[in-house]
């Protein structure tokens, strides 16, 4: 957009590509209005929706979400809008009535998600912070809230989801968000397993370290020394040791469950490390084998040799 002013100017009717009506279901756009009384949580549900992989906008005046939804398109490599909208934005607020029945004319689907919280949390919170309430004025903190309750009274009978967050702390409400709107993809973890060398020094970002050392080092068969745990006689020789593969499976076991906790408390990417002394024989083998067992089990795995080819 060239000109600010050129905002003025956008319909509040919906511009749409004619394809989109005709989309199959698993390909429709996802398209949420999160709006809620200010210190209700509001930016802490934003936060979570982008940790989602959503297009997260804040503070959006109502126009121009009807802009915005019609570019929202699965060529447009934006598949789920979320869009904070609330009384920050004002006289413009008045329009969010009107653009919603816009977007329901234009067969555009979308849901509200309201945050609420009592009087008391809110001054408490506001208090905290020590900032004004939006419509607070020359009056008290407490006036601001009642004035919004009034204005924002109908979009609150409309919302899909309510939640109160009276007692809510954020990883609680970043749950509630997650449970609300996360798809299958959401709730499954993403694992890299990374191959390293310890001489080359620990993964800064690693989650678990594994030591493989205690394998004998192919680098002193004379054969194996210049291939890679990639090679299969390299693996072939790592994996026959007595004890490697129950060690790995043992492994594997161990940090199954764990994985499953990780996304409990809201960590779904995880870097779990293996390394020996140089990162090309042993922890390479061993990396390959561990990501195979955790895709076995359904698991989404990335795989890493960090210092692979540095020798």
């Amino acid at each position: 957009m060239d000109n600010i002013n050129d905002t003025a100017n956008i319909p509040l009717g919906v511009i749409l590509d004619d394809a989109q009506a005709e989309l199959p279901p698993a390909d429709i756009p996802e398209i949420l209005i999160i709006t809620g009384m200010s210190g209700a949580g509001r930016s802490r549900a934003a936060a979570t929706l982008e940790d989602l992989g959503w297009y997260v906008v804040d503070n959006l005046p109502p126009r121009l979400l009807s802009a915005l939804a019609g570019l929202v398109t699965p060529t447009s490599g934006v598949r789920r809008l979320a869009a904070v909208v609330d009384v920050r934005s004002r006289e413009f607020f008045k329009e969010l009535e009107e653009v919603m029945e816009s977007l329901q004319e234009h067969a555009v689907e979308y849901r509200i998600l309201f945050l609420d919280a009592s009087d008391q949390a809110l001054v408490q919170r506001y208090e905290s912070v020590r900032r004004p309430h939006p419509l607070q004025g020359d009056g008290r903190l407490l006036d601001g809230i009642s004035q919004e309750r009034e204005v924002l009274a109908p979009l609150r009978r409309r919302a899909d989801t309510l939640i109160d967050t009276s007692n809510l702390s954020v990883h609680d409400l970043s749950r509630k968000i997650r449970k609300a709107v996360a798809s299958a993809s959401d709730t499954e973890p993403h694992v890299t397993v990374m191959s390293f060398g310890f001489k080359y020094g620990l993964p800064m970002d690693a989650d678990h370290v594994a030591d493989v050392r205690f394998l004998p080092n192919p680098y002193w068969v004379t054969e194996l020394r210049k291939l890679t745990g990639r090679d299969a006689p390299v693996r072939d020789f790592v994996l026959s040791i007595d004890g490697a593969k129950d060690f790995a499976n043992s492994y594997v076991d161990l940090i199954h469950p764990i994985l499953e906790g990780y996304i409990r408390e809201l960590k779904p990417y995880v870097t779990i490390a293996i390394g020996c002394t140089g990162g090309k024989h042993r922890s390479v083998a061993m990396t390959e084998y561990v990501s195979e067992q955790l895709r076995s089990r359904g698991v989404s795995v990335r795989t890493i040799h960090r210092d692979l080819g540095r020798e």
